[in-house]
């Protein structure tokens, strides 16, 4: 068992690091955000910087949850190449000083910190949502990585197996469960979508 907790913590730090690379990459070789929702990435940063506090609040063990300041500054690139492409890398502004306001918002009272918890599935779940109703309307899945997608979600899988060996935690198990659904979903509509596009041409 140690030995498949300890497989399982490295091999998700391992992917996390490399997690959002082929993304970054493929936004920056088309030079374009085409096919990334930006209500999704947005979604997908508030889901993981919630994640993390609480984490660090309960003081859970670090293997547990180490990748997740990785995959934040993976998303803050993102974010900034998103709106690079947009035409204002100063509009991110904003949304990096929330971040780092929530950051110290979300322990003023242990409450809130448990609140934005319980409500951090539905957050990651509507980023989620939010990349596949992108994808639906568009019908392209244009700069969209399907490697950043399934490496997403043999994280998901590999953090379900570390919750149930670890804390144990049902909230922190029930996330990574329907994270891991989600993940799939989106990776079988790219999947789809490059298809239908290889075959119009």
């Amino acid at each position: 068992m140690e030995t498949l907790l300890w497989l399982c913590n490295w091999s998700t730090l391992v992917v996390c690091a490399a997690l959002k690379l082929p993304q970054i990459s493929a936004v920056l070789g088309a030079r374009s955000s085409r096919g990334i929702s930006l209500p999704s990435l947005l979604l997908e940063l508030a889901g993981f910087l919630v994640f993390l506090r609480y984490q660090c609040y309960y003081e859970y063990p670090l293997l547990t949850y180490l990748e997740f300041p990785i995959l934040i500054a993976q998303d803050l690139i993102l974010l900034l190449c998103v709106f690079h492409f947009n035409g204002d890398v100063r509009r991110a502004v904003p949304y990096i000083i929330i971040c780092v306001s929530a950051w110290f918002i979300l322990t003023l009272q242990q409450w809130i910190l448990d609140l934005a918890m319980n409500l951090c599935t539905f957050i990651s779940a509507a980023s989620k949502f939010a990349q596949l109703q992108y994808l639906w309307k568009s019908r392209d899945s244009g700069a969209v990585s399907t490697l950043t997608w399934t490496l997403a979600s043999y994280t998901c899988a590999a953090r379900i197996m570390t919750t149930l060996m670890t804390t144990n935690d049902l909230t922190i198990l029930t996330r990574f469960v329907i994270m891991l659904a989600l993940n799939i979903w989106v990776t079988a509509t790219i999947l789809h979508y490059r298809k239908t596009n290889i075959k119009s041409e």
